[in-house]
């Protein structure tokens, strides 16, 4: 199958590295797929009471800037790549990143950098997987 636009996952954790591997080779198998690398910033909501207070957070322009650096390393071809940073909820930000950019394959990594987290409250690619309209790639 061809894959013209590829989003791919990326926390900086070791199979998120995996993950964008395999979109490389992915996009270098149908010579024309576009890669959309999304990192999302996770921002923390507390509940008191019946109230949902969220505290402002700006992205850290030094965090990024590393988080682009990190992931320019692996690619051979920037020229056929989009690094977007967002804020939000992970698995909800990413689907509708990939809903954004019409992509027609998410690739994601199994786990990420919070494992704790993920055995508490569902695993981000899990909940991808489930909401995903368009096909998704588990990478381990």
């Amino acid at each position: 199958m061809i894959y013209s636009k590829i989003v791919v996952a990326y926390d900086g954790s070791e199979i998120s590295e995996k993950a964008l591997d395999s979109a490389i080779k992915l996009a270098k198998l149908n010579h024309f797929s576009h890669l959309e690398i999304i990192h999302v910033i996770n921002i923390p909501k507390y509940v008191v009471g019946e109230a949902v207070y969220i505290p402002p957070v700006e992205i850290n322009s030094d965090y990024s800037e590393q988080i682009v650096a990190q992931i320019q390393k692996s690619l051979l071809n920037p020229d056929n790549t989009h690094i977007e940073i967002r804020q939000g909820s992970p698995a909800q930000t990413i689907l509708e990143y990939a809903d954004e950019v019409h992509a027609d394959l998410i690739v994601i990594g199994s786990r990420g950098l919070n494992a704790i987290s993920e055995f508490i409250l569902g695993s981000v690619s899990h909940n991808v997987v489930q909401h995903a309209k368009i096909p998704v790639l588990v990478v381990k």
